[in-house]
């Protein structure tokens, strides 16, 4: 074989090694247990709506417009549930697919610069963290659109980066991947809108900036190639967007870009808001366990950065910082918004990595890796004093044996690392042991913890019961508790929610219709029954599961009265 054929296949298999253990981390057990509320099952309501009236162009929640997120993790979902049925496998599948690919994409950009054992570290880092895997499992859109941004940023670099001009076809090669990267962009787009385009310029100009900095030769593209790549772009997101704009109006748009785009940015959605230092936890947990490994990286990174082959280090450490700082300036904050950057920090800790196997900083490699274990206990600490201080120590004592198996299996691998990159021979494989031990411990989580969690969710019981007895024309209503959109999601549209502050509201209500569901706070069952009674209705409690009761009431309807 020609080395050349050699040299190629060597990006491949980083990428198929990163796909692997994404794939080991995200589709065991993806189906098992019901969707978690509140995103999940709003965002898996929405896809089922789209079968439910047949109406792709507009997005329903709760069988009225909605005009929150753009259609793409839905068009998928929707396509998934058409086969596989409405359940948790098939909304959740569309995330498990891109981090699937993400994995191999990192891992594919990151051999490709930086060698075949770099890129493969980067892949498994990458598909190996706590939130990658979180994000991977859920019924949202955030890894469709990490992926996206991903993506054309690691396009985006081939087509500018001054190391990759190494053969005659290159400049074809260069002028593809500014059009893949501007695909990318508008696939972006038509997961999460706006966000896409945003942090791709800010993080490719970011690193441009530098280069220029650096007095290092970027490859300029045509314009006719910058051209091509933004009419790409627009070809693939605005179609929809103008489709929406035509058939629901201008407000339309101005609700989903300008109040649940720029608004999220500018002021505080949903009342999910924090402190300006917010992301930081977020990033210690989220990227753990590789987070111990991450300060001397950064360091070494940063050093790499300074000398004018160090491209690749200066597009990871743009990656990192500028999407941090922007998300921390905005006024709503939620975790998974951050975990766009998570491919950053992966190549960052990856090239270290890959040094530490070459047996440089061994003594700084040890050091960081007992860091983990210290991490696990300080992590342990922090879950069982925020169960205390918040009063869900009964839900901490549901799934304890869980918790302790996590604990113990998280510091034998951390210790096993430890060993492994104290000993030369073994200090290769390293990352691969660390690694092996956040599949399992996922696993574990997927496989064990989570079915044990099912009790902790109220409203899947409820809405079987609902479903049980129910007649057309039935009202169904949830009054002073979370969880309308389980209880919409697994029951049908037109779940009504009560103002739990208003008691002429509850009559309202109860007075649509001959019987009504009511799911309340188990501490207001009684003055509800004693309204009821007033208006002639009867009452029966059908179940009541972590301090939340489904209540029947039937009487004579009365909005006559």
């Amino acid at each position: 074989m020609r080395l050349a054929d050699v040299a190629a296949r060597l990006p491949l298999r980083a990428a198929f090694v990163g796909a692997f253990f994404a794939a080991v981390v995200t589709l065991p057990g993806l189906g098992i247990g019901t969707l978690w509320d509140n995103s999940e099952t709003a965002y898996g309501e929405v896809a089922r709506e789209i079968l439910i009236t047949h109406d792709w162009l507009v997005m329903h929640l709760n069988g009225a417009a909605w005009f929150v997120q753009p259609p793409l993790y839905f068009w998928i979902a929707a396509a998934f549930a058409k086969i596989f049925g409405v359940g948790s496998f098939a909304l959740r599948l569309p995330s498990a697919l891109a981090t699937i690919a993400m994995g191999a994409a990192v891992g594919y950009a990151t051999a490709r610069i930086a060698g075949a054992r770099s890129g493969m570290y980067a892949g498994i880092i990458l598909s190996t963290c706590l939130m990658q895997a979180i994000v991977g499992r859920l019924a949202i859109m955030d890894a469709l659109l990490d992926l996206t941004i991903a993506a054309a940023i690691l396009w985006a670099f081939r087509s500018f980066a001054p190391t990759l001009a190494t053969s005659a076809l290159d400049g074809p090669k260069r002028v593809a991947a500014l059009v893949c990267a501007g695909a990318a962009v508008g696939l972006g787009m038509l997961t999460k809108g706006p966000v896409a385009p945003v942090m791709v310029i800010l993080v490719v100009g970011g690193w441009l900036a530098w280069e220029w900095r650096m007095r290092t030769p970027v490859v300029i593209p045509k314009a006719a190639t910058v051209l091509l790549a933004v009419v790409v772009t627009l070809a693939i997101a605005l179609p929809w967007f103008v489709l929406l704009g035509m058939h629901m109006g201008l407000p339309a748009l101005v609700e989903l870009i300008g109040h649940y785009t720029v608004g999220r940015y500018t002021g505080v959605i949903e009342n999910q808001h924090g402190p300006w230092w917010y992301y930081l936890p977020v990033l210690i947990l989220g990227f753990f366990p590789w987070i111990a490994f991450v300060p001397i990286g950064f360091a070494r990174a940063w050093r790499a950065a300074l000398s004018p082959q160090g491209s690749l280090a200066r597009l990871a450490i743009v990656w990192a910082i500028l999407p941090l700082v922007f998300f921390s300036c905005a006024q709503t904050k939620l975790p998974n918004y951050i975990a766009l950057e998570f491919p950053a920090l992966a190549i960052i800790v990856a090239l270290w990595l890959e040094r530490i196997s070459m047996g440089e900083d061994r003594r700084a490699a040890l050091y960081s890796a007992v860091a983990v274990p210290v991490t696990v206990g300080c992590i342990t600490f922090a879950v069982s004093a925020f169960a205390t201080d918040n009063h869900l120590t009964g839900a901490v004592a549901a799934v304890t044996p869980q918790l302790i198996t996590l604990v113990v299996g998280m510091l034998a691998g951390s210790i096993a690392t430890v060993v492994a990159i104290a000993i030369a021979r073994w200090r290769p494989a390293a990352p691969f042991v660390l690694a092996s031990t956040s599949v399992l411990l996922v696993n574990f989580i997927a496989l064990v913890a989570e079915p044990a969690a099912e009790p902790l969710k109220p409203m899947t019981l409820m809405s079987a019961l609902v479903d049980r007895d129910r007649l057309p024309g039935d009202t169904i209503a949830i009054r002073g508790v979370s969880g309308g959109n389980a209880l919409t999601f697994y029951t049908t549209p037109g779940v009504v929610t009560i103002n739990a502050d208003d008691p002429q509201n509850f009559i309202a209500v109860i007075c649509r219709s001959r019987t009504a569901y009511i799911v309340t706070r188990e501490k207001d069952v009684n003055e509800l029954e004693d309204v009821a009674k007033k208006l002639r209705y009867g009452s029966q409690e059908l179940a009541v599961s972590s301090r939340v009761a489904l209540i029947r009431f039937t009487g004579p309807g009365c909005m006559r009265l």
